[in-house]
């Protein structure tokens, strides 16, 4: 059986994160993804609820804004529960496993360093990339004997 689910869509709201009593970040937000055009030509959107925890919950909420174009890979999960009047409520929201911003932040004023994914920590400042010279002695191509 496979549950996976691959969206690509623009952050309808701002992440909003929170803490689990244990001290695990979870962040929610919603994604707005376009459908295909109708006979008409209209486009219509679904609103599909996206929650992200540990890594990817801070990602969210450091660097993906309203509007931010995203990629969101993970599962589908329906919850259900009994509301405070007594009746049963159902919801279907996207667990992601990985997040990925898909466009630059609109009000950058300086070019800044590439932003980490979901999948790398995010560093707590910058640091400057170290690059090693090696000469072409020094290079053994794993893929030689192919």
């Amino acid at each position: 059986m496979l549950n996976r689910v691959v969206l690509i869509g623009r952050l309808a709201n701002d992440p909003e994160l929170k803490y689990t009593p244990s001290g695990i970040p979870v962040t929610t937000f919603t994604l707005a993804v376009n459908r295909i055009p109708n006979a008409q030509g209209e486009r219509e959107a679904d609103f599909i609820p996206i929650v992200a925890w540990r890594q990817s919950a801070e990602f969210a909420a450091n660097y993906l804004t309203k509007g931010r174009l995203v990629a969101v890979e993970g599962k589908l999960q329906i919850r259900s529960w009994v509301a405070q009047d007594g009746s049963r409520r159902k919801t279907a929201e996207v667990v992601a496993d990985n997040l990925r911003s898909l466009d630059k932040p609109k009000e950058q004023v300086q070019p800044a360093a590439e932003e980490p994914t979901a999948e790398e920590p995010a560093a707590e400042e910058p640091a400057a990339k170290a690059t090693t010279e090696v000469s072409g002695d020094e290079f053994e191509d794993p893929f030689a004997d192919e």
